[in-house]
Protein backbone atom coordinates (compact mmCIF):
# COMPACT_ATOMS: atom_id res chain seq x y z
CA UNK A 1 0.00 0.00 0.00
CA UNK A 2 1.40 3.36 -1.12
CA UNK A 3 -1.52 5.72 -0.56
CA UNK A 4 -2.30 6.25 3.13
CA UNK A 5 -5.64 5.88 4.32
CA UNK A 6 -8.46 5.85 7.05
CA UNK A 7 -9.53 2.51 8.76
CA UNK A 8 -12.33 1.22 11.03
CA UNK A 9 -11.56 -2.02 12.68
CA UNK A 10 -14.53 -3.20 14.42
CA UNK A 11 -13.82 -5.83 17.30
CA UNK A 12 -10.02 -4.14 16.94
CA UNK A 13 -9.30 -4.97 20.76
CA UNK A 14 -9.59 -8.71 19.63
CA UNK A 15 -6.70 -10.93 19.60
CA UNK A 16 -6.63 -10.21 15.56
CA UNK A 17 -7.91 -7.28 15.34
CA UNK A 18 -5.10 -5.80 17.63
CA UNK A 19 -2.50 -7.18 15.22
CA UNK A 20 -4.13 -5.71 12.36
CA UNK A 21 -4.29 -2.14 14.05
CA UNK A 22 -0.52 -2.64 14.54
CA UNK A 23 0.08 -3.56 10.56
CA UNK A 24 -1.94 -0.96 9.43
CA UNK A 25 -0.48 1.49 12.03
CA UNK A 26 3.25 0.61 10.96
CA UNK A 27 2.30 1.66 7.32
CA UNK A 28 1.73 5.22 8.21
CA UNK A 29 -2.23 5.01 8.15
CA UNK A 30 -5.02 6.03 10.74
CA UNK A 31 -7.06 3.98 12.43
CA UNK A 32 -10.40 3.72 14.44
CA UNK A 33 -11.13 1.09 16.26
CA UNK A 34 -14.72 0.47 17.47
CA UNK A 35 -15.15 -2.30 19.89
CA UNK A 36 -17.06 -3.06 23.45
CA UNK A 37 -14.50 -5.18 25.04
CA UNK A 38 -17.28 -7.87 25.21
CA UNK A 39 -14.34 -10.70 24.35
CA UNK A 40 -11.59 -8.18 23.47
CA UNK A 41 -8.58 -6.85 25.49
CA UNK A 42 -8.01 -3.00 26.36
CA UNK A 43 -4.38 -5.03 27.22
CA UNK A 44 -4.04 -5.62 23.20
CA UNK A 45 -4.28 -2.13 21.92
CA UNK A 46 -2.95 0.06 25.13
CA UNK A 47 0.34 0.13 24.29
CA UNK A 48 -1.06 2.25 20.62
CA UNK A 49 -3.13 5.11 22.64
CA UNK A 50 -0.09 7.63 22.23
CA UNK A 51 0.18 7.18 18.80
CA UNK A 52 -1.92 10.04 16.90
CA UNK A 53 -3.07 8.15 14.26
CA UNK A 54 -4.82 5.44 16.45
CA UNK A 55 -8.39 6.26 18.31
CA UNK A 56 -10.45 3.99 20.08
CA UNK A 57 -14.64 3.85 20.40
CA UNK A 58 -15.68 1.35 23.30
CA UNK A 59 -19.02 0.73 21.47
CA UNK A 60 -20.95 -1.96 19.78
CA UNK A 61 -21.12 -1.79 15.93
CA UNK A 62 -24.82 -2.21 15.96
CA UNK A 63 -24.85 1.22 17.42
CA UNK A 64 -26.12 2.85 14.22
CA UNK A 65 -26.03 6.48 14.80
CA UNK A 66 -22.18 5.62 15.70
CA UNK A 67 -21.84 3.78 12.98
CA UNK A 68 -23.16 6.24 10.56
CA UNK A 69 -20.92 8.89 11.88
CA UNK A 70 -17.74 6.79 11.73
CA UNK A 71 -18.25 4.97 8.50
CA UNK A 72 -18.89 8.50 6.55
CA UNK A 73 -15.47 9.53 7.61
CA UNK A 74 -13.24 6.47 6.88
CA UNK A 75 -11.95 4.99 3.63
CA UNK A 76 -12.44 1.01 4.47
CA UNK A 77 -14.29 -1.01 7.15
CA UNK A 78 -12.21 -4.31 8.46
CA UNK A 79 -15.18 -5.95 10.28
CA UNK A 80 -14.25 -8.44 12.56
CA UNK A 81 -16.03 -7.70 15.52
CA UNK A 82 -18.15 -11.58 16.35
CA UNK A 83 -19.05 -13.44 18.85
CA UNK A 84 -15.65 -15.96 19.63
CA UNK A 85 -14.75 -19.09 20.78
CA UNK A 86 -16.67 -22.58 21.34
CA UNK A 87 -17.09 -21.67 25.28
CA UNK A 88 -19.04 -18.60 24.67
CA UNK A 89 -21.03 -20.14 21.86
CA UNK A 90 -21.79 -22.78 24.09
CA UNK A 91 -22.83 -20.41 26.70
CA UNK A 92 -24.86 -17.93 25.32
CA UNK A 93 -26.31 -18.90 22.33
CA UNK A 94 -28.56 -15.41 22.03
CA UNK A 95 -26.09 -13.46 22.34
CA UNK A 96 -23.85 -14.77 20.38
CA UNK A 97 -25.89 -15.59 17.45
CA UNK A 98 -27.33 -11.40 17.88
CA UNK A 99 -24.04 -9.89 18.08
CA UNK A 100 -22.82 -11.41 14.88
CA UNK A 101 -26.28 -10.97 12.78
CA UNK A 102 -26.59 -7.53 14.04
CA UNK A 103 -23.30 -5.88 13.97
CA UNK A 104 -22.68 -7.25 9.87
CA UNK A 105 -26.18 -5.90 8.88
CA UNK A 106 -25.92 -2.46 10.74
CA UNK A 107 -22.09 -2.03 9.25
CA UNK A 108 -22.77 -2.80 5.31
CA UNK A 109 -25.99 -0.93 5.94
CA UNK A 110 -23.71 1.88 6.40
CA UNK A 111 -20.66 0.90 4.54
CA UNK A 112 -23.70 0.73 1.37
CA UNK A 113 -25.44 4.01 1.86
CA UNK A 114 -21.01 5.76 2.00
CA UNK A 115 -19.95 3.09 -0.75
CA UNK A 116 -17.32 2.06 1.65
CA UNK A 117 -15.37 -1.23 0.78
CA UNK A 118 -15.55 -3.49 3.62
CA UNK A 119 -13.90 -6.56 4.40
CA UNK A 120 -15.82 -9.35 6.59
CA UNK A 121 -13.55 -12.32 8.28
CA UNK A 122 -15.77 -15.69 8.40
CA UNK A 123 -14.19 -18.50 9.30
CA UNK A 124 -13.57 -22.45 8.52
CA UNK A 125 -16.63 -22.99 10.96
CA UNK A 126 -18.77 -22.04 8.08
CA UNK A 127 -17.90 -25.96 6.43
CA UNK A 128 -19.79 -27.25 9.11
CA UNK A 129 -19.39 -31.24 8.99
CA UNK A 130 -18.01 -31.38 5.53
CA UNK A 131 -15.70 -34.41 5.21
CA UNK A 132 -14.17 -33.21 1.50
CA UNK A 133 -10.78 -32.66 2.31
CA UNK A 134 -9.38 -30.08 1.55
CA UNK A 135 -12.03 -27.18 1.84
CA UNK A 136 -12.64 -25.04 -0.81
CA UNK A 137 -14.61 -21.78 -0.96
CA UNK A 138 -17.48 -22.83 -3.63
CA UNK A 139 -17.95 -26.30 -1.58
CA UNK A 140 -20.86 -27.01 0.01
CA UNK A 141 -21.28 -26.76 3.71
CA UNK A 142 -22.80 -29.91 5.93
CA UNK A 143 -23.87 -28.53 8.74
CA UNK A 144 -25.09 -30.24 12.01
CA UNK A 145 -28.79 -30.02 13.22
CA UNK A 146 -30.24 -26.73 15.00
CA UNK A 147 -30.29 -29.02 18.52
CA UNK A 148 -26.64 -29.03 18.46
CA UNK A 149 -25.61 -25.40 19.75
CA UNK A 150 -21.84 -26.17 18.69
CA UNK A 151 -23.33 -24.99 14.76
CA UNK A 152 -25.27 -21.64 15.91
CA UNK A 153 -22.04 -19.82 15.24
CA UNK A 154 -21.51 -21.35 11.81
CA UNK A 155 -25.12 -20.81 10.63
CA UNK A 156 -24.80 -17.67 11.63
CA UNK A 157 -21.88 -16.41 9.69
CA UNK A 158 -22.83 -18.01 6.85
CA UNK A 159 -25.74 -15.72 6.77
CA UNK A 160 -22.99 -12.77 7.51
CA UNK A 161 -21.84 -14.01 3.74
CA UNK A 162 -24.90 -14.45 2.58
CA UNK A 163 -25.59 -10.70 3.76
CA UNK A 164 -22.48 -9.48 2.39
CA UNK A 165 -22.29 -10.87 -0.80
CA UNK A 166 -26.01 -9.48 -1.67
CA UNK A 167 -24.62 -6.18 -1.19
CA UNK A 168 -22.34 -7.17 -3.66
CA UNK A 169 -24.65 -8.45 -6.24
CA UNK A 170 -27.47 -5.85 -5.53
CA UNK A 171 -25.68 -2.71 -5.50
CA UNK A 172 -22.08 -3.97 -6.87
CA UNK A 173 -20.37 -2.57 -3.19
CA UNK A 174 -16.61 -3.35 -2.62
CA UNK A 175 -16.94 -6.55 -0.47
CA UNK A 176 -13.95 -8.86 0.60
CA UNK A 177 -14.57 -12.45 2.38
CA UNK A 178 -11.82 -13.70 4.07
CA UNK A 179 -12.25 -17.44 6.01
CA UNK A 180 -9.87 -18.05 8.85
CA UNK A 181 -8.40 -21.07 9.92
CA UNK A 182 -7.20 -21.10 13.70
CA UNK A 183 -5.29 -18.64 14.34
CA UNK A 184 -3.14 -18.27 16.71
CA UNK A 185 0.02 -16.40 18.12
CA UNK A 186 0.57 -13.72 20.84
CA UNK A 187 -2.65 -12.00 22.32
CA UNK A 188 -4.82 -14.99 22.37
CA UNK A 189 -6.60 -15.54 25.15
CA UNK A 190 -7.58 -19.11 26.51
CA UNK A 191 -11.16 -17.44 28.33
CA UNK A 192 -13.99 -18.71 25.02
CA UNK A 193 -11.64 -22.36 24.53
CA UNK A 194 -9.32 -21.60 22.53
CA UNK A 195 -7.13 -24.53 22.51
CA UNK A 196 -3.22 -23.59 22.16
CA UNK A 197 -3.14 -20.82 24.51
CA UNK A 198 -4.77 -23.08 27.14
CA UNK A 199 -2.38 -25.76 26.24
CA UNK A 200 0.40 -23.57 26.93
CA UNK A 201 -1.09 -21.74 30.61
CA UNK A 202 -1.57 -25.21 31.60
CA UNK A 203 1.90 -26.37 30.92
CA UNK A 204 3.50 -23.15 32.14
CA UNK A 205 1.40 -24.22 35.47
CA UNK A 206 2.89 -27.83 34.90
CA UNK A 207 -0.85 -28.36 35.59
CA UNK A 208 -2.60 -31.37 33.57
CA UNK A 209 -2.84 -30.55 29.56
CA UNK A 210 -6.82 -31.38 29.36
CA UNK A 211 -7.48 -32.94 25.72
CA UNK A 212 -11.01 -33.00 24.76
CA UNK A 213 -12.39 -35.95 23.38
CA UNK A 214 -10.78 -38.25 21.37
CA UNK A 215 -7.78 -35.84 20.75
CA UNK A 216 -7.50 -37.71 17.11
CA UNK A 217 -9.25 -34.83 16.12
CA UNK A 218 -6.97 -32.95 13.69
CA UNK A 219 -6.84 -28.61 12.70
CA UNK A 220 -3.96 -26.57 11.00
CA UNK A 221 -2.76 -23.27 12.79
CA UNK A 222 -2.15 -20.28 11.36
CA UNK A 223 0.18 -17.42 12.67
CA UNK A 224 -1.96 -14.00 13.29
CA UNK A 225 1.15 -12.18 11.34
CA UNK A 226 0.59 -14.77 8.43
CA UNK A 227 -3.05 -14.13 8.71
CA UNK A 228 -2.70 -10.20 8.99
CA UNK A 229 -0.56 -10.24 6.20
CA UNK A 230 -2.99 -11.69 3.69
CA UNK A 231 -5.97 -9.07 5.46
CA UNK A 232 -3.80 -5.92 4.56
CA UNK A 233 -3.19 -7.01 1.43
CA UNK A 234 -6.45 -8.13 0.12
CA UNK A 235 -7.68 -4.30 -0.63
CA UNK A 236 -4.58 -4.19 -2.87
CA UNK A 237 -6.39 -6.94 -5.27
CA UNK A 238 -9.38 -5.73 -6.96
CA UNK A 239 -10.12 -9.24 -8.65
CA UNK A 240 -10.66 -10.40 -4.80
CA UNK A 241 -13.73 -8.00 -4.28
CA UNK A 242 -16.97 -10.05 -4.56
CA UNK A 243 -15.03 -13.68 -3.47
CA UNK A 244 -14.63 -15.86 -0.53
CA UNK A 245 -11.37 -16.75 0.05
CA UNK A 246 -9.72 -19.25 2.52
CA UNK A 247 -6.46 -18.12 4.95
CA UNK A 248 -4.64 -20.56 6.87
CA UNK A 249 -2.33 -23.28 6.74
CA UNK A 250 -2.33 -26.84 5.65
CA UNK A 251 0.45 -28.36 8.11
CA UNK A 252 -2.24 -30.43 10.12
CA UNK A 253 -1.52 -31.97 13.43
CA UNK A 254 -3.66 -33.93 16.07
CA UNK A 255 -4.88 -32.42 19.35
CA UNK A 256 -3.18 -35.51 20.76
CA UNK A 257 0.12 -34.30 19.25
CA UNK A 258 0.00 -30.79 19.99
CA UNK A 259 -0.28 -31.50 23.65
CA UNK A 260 2.67 -33.44 23.15
CA UNK A 261 4.68 -30.59 21.41
CA UNK A 262 3.83 -28.09 24.10
CA UNK A 263 4.47 -30.12 26.91
CA UNK A 264 7.79 -30.53 24.95
CA UNK A 265 8.90 -27.29 24.45
CA UNK A 266 7.96 -26.15 27.52
CA UNK A 267 9.86 -28.37 29.44
CA UNK A 268 6.27 -29.88 31.60
CA UNK A 269 5.89 -32.14 33.91
CA UNK A 270 2.04 -31.98 32.91
CA UNK A 271 0.47 -35.27 32.43
CA UNK A 272 -2.27 -35.14 29.23
CA UNK A 273 -5.70 -36.36 30.40
CA UNK A 274 -8.39 -36.56 28.17
CA UNK A 275 -12.00 -34.79 28.81
CA UNK A 276 -14.98 -35.62 26.97
CA UNK A 277 -16.98 -32.89 25.18
CA UNK A 278 -20.04 -33.29 27.33
CA UNK A 279 -18.12 -32.37 30.68
CA UNK A 280 -15.78 -29.53 29.07
CA UNK A 281 -19.16 -27.96 26.89
CA UNK A 282 -22.09 -29.56 28.49
CA UNK A 283 -24.88 -31.33 26.05
CA UNK A 284 -25.42 -30.02 22.68
CA UNK A 285 -21.76 -30.11 21.41
CA UNK A 286 -20.61 -31.70 17.75
CA UNK A 287 -17.19 -31.75 16.21
CA UNK A 288 -15.82 -32.42 13.02
CA UNK A 289 -12.39 -34.48 12.63
CA UNK A 290 -9.96 -32.45 9.91
CA UNK A 291 -10.12 -29.16 8.66
CA UNK A 292 -7.99 -28.23 6.31
CA UNK A 293 -8.58 -25.53 3.95
CA UNK A 294 -7.27 -25.31 0.26
CA UNK A 295 -5.05 -22.00 -0.36
CA UNK A 296 -5.13 -22.10 -4.40
CA UNK A 297 -7.32 -19.15 -4.49
CA UNK A 298 -5.52 -16.67 -1.81
CA UNK A 299 -2.07 -18.16 -4.11
CA UNK A 300 -3.60 -17.02 -7.41
CA UNK A 301 -5.54 -13.76 -6.06
CA UNK A 302 -3.53 -12.62 -3.11
CA UNK A 303 -0.17 -13.98 -3.99
CA UNK A 304 -0.14 -14.97 -0.42
CA UNK A 305 0.24 -18.01 1.47
CA UNK A 306 1.42 -18.92 5.07
CA UNK A 307 5.09 -18.92 5.88
CA UNK A 308 5.00 -19.79 9.45
CA UNK A 309 5.79 -23.13 10.89
CA UNK A 310 3.56 -24.27 14.04
CA UNK A 311 6.73 -24.87 15.70
CA UNK A 312 7.53 -21.33 15.69
CA UNK A 313 4.02 -20.34 16.64
CA UNK A 314 4.35 -22.51 19.51
CA UNK A 315 7.03 -20.91 20.80
CA UNK A 316 5.74 -17.09 20.55
CA UNK A 317 2.45 -17.95 21.84
CA UNK A 318 5.07 -19.72 24.74
CA UNK A 319 7.16 -16.67 25.25
CA UNK A 320 3.68 -14.61 25.22
CA UNK A 321 1.78 -16.26 28.05
CA UNK A 322 5.27 -16.68 30.20
CA UNK A 323 5.13 -12.27 30.32
CA UNK A 324 1.28 -12.68 31.29
CA UNK A 325 1.58 -15.14 33.99
CA UNK A 326 4.14 -13.59 35.32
Amino acid sequence: MSVKRKYIITGGAGFIGSHLAEALLKAGNSITVIDDLSTGRWNNIAHLESDPSFRVLIASCDDEPLMREEISKHDFVYHLASAVGVQLIMGKPIESIQRIVRGTDVVLAECSKYRRPILLTSTSEVYGKSERIPFREEDDTVMGPSCKRRWSYACAKVLDEFLVLAHYYQTSLPVYIVRLFNTVGPRQSAQYGMVLPRFVEQALRNDPITVFGTGEQRRCFTAVADIVRGLVSVQDHPEAIGKVINLGSNEEISMNELAEKVKKLVQASSSIVHVDYSQAYGPGFDDMMRRVPALDRAKDLLDWTPKIKLESIIRSVIEDKKTELG
